[in-house]
């Protein structure tokens, strides 16, 4: 078993290149894309509104599991487009975590208080200057907890894309246990996606350290 371990490591390594760089490309793509959808359904213009939720609800309201087949097999149907697996399962990925940091973002902006509005008013700011500049620096304050919990999450994620034959752990980790029969593959993917998620908390947590201590200064 050990003989497998060792074997199977630098195999899964190179598995777990995709899947952070998979990782990498839902959040530089999602973070920002959630961002007008969450003030689009606060939107006044009721075209916008409806748009902006009915994203949210289909992407929040079906599997991540079927967006990636229907990227990746729909679109060469209906489209004539045909998406390799990598990008089909980021494109995915980044449409499906943008409708859900929109909700996080949403949530964010509508727990600030109506007061600050009405301050940022008085002083004469513009709704897009008291948005940007007033309640969007306080919301990040807000989801960054639920931020954070999703990261976790897209790092368990990631492991759906090995239905597309990409070359991710899972995908690695079931080659190497066909081969040798044997679960050791499996404990060393476990191991793997704990020190990612590991890595991550870390981080987490300190940026909220660090919004708490900026917050204990305001106060």
């Amino acid at each position: 078993m050990l003989e497998i371990i060792l074997q199977s490591i630098p195999v899964l390594l190179k598995g777990t290149v995709v899947a952070i760089e998979l990782m990498a490309v839902t959040l530089i793509f999602s973070l920002p894309l959630g961002m007008p959808f969450a003030l689009g359904e606060n939107s006044r213009i009721k075209p916008i509104k409806w748009f902006c939720n009915l994203y949210v609800f289909v992407f929040r309201g079906t599997p991540l599991l079927l967006q990636m087949y229907f990227v990746y097999f729909a679109f060469p149907i209906l489209w004539g487009i045909q998406i390799p697996a990598f990008p089909a399962a980021a494109l995915a990925f980044v449409l499906n975590y943008a409708a859900y940091f929109a909700e996080i973002y949403r949530g964010g902006i509508n727990s600030i208080d109506r007061g600050q509005y009405e301050a940022a008013s008085s002083l004469g700011l513009s709704k897009a200057q008291t948005m940007f500049g007033v309640i969007l620096p306080q919301m990040m304050r807000v989801v960054l907890p639920p931020v954070g919990n999703e990261i976790i999450v897209l790092v368990k994620d990631t492991a759906l894309v090995s239905v597309l034959s990409v070359a991710d752990i899972m995908k690695k980790t079931r080659e190497i246990q066909n081969r040798e029969v044997s679960l050791a593959p499996y404990l060393v993917a476990a191991v793997i996606y704990l020190i990612i998620t590991f890595v991550l908390t870390l981080w987490i947590n300190r940026m909220e350290k660090n919004f708490s201590k900026y917050d204990e200064q305001e106060s």
